[in-house]
């Protein structure tokens, strides 16, 4: 799990999926919130995150620290 934390593409992954869970859950549970931009940019962030988590697993024996 360490090795793949110094991959700088799956923590920039992790970053946008917790966005992203932020600004749909808030959306869903505050008035305030639920604009259709948040849900939009929620989602968006979303899809990007998963696609930099699993497009850059790499093999951990070319991790170098």
């Amino acid at each position: 799990m360490y090795k793949k934390l110094n991959n700088l593409g799956f923590v920039i992954g992790i970053f946008f999926i917790l966005i992203s869970l932020v600004l749909i859950i808030g959306g869903l549970l505050s008035a305030a919130l639920a604009h259709k931009l948040n849900f939009y940019t929620g989602f968006s962030f979303l899809v990007f995150g998963i696609i930099m988590t699993f497009l850059n697993r790499k093999d951990d024996t070319d991790v170098q620290v």
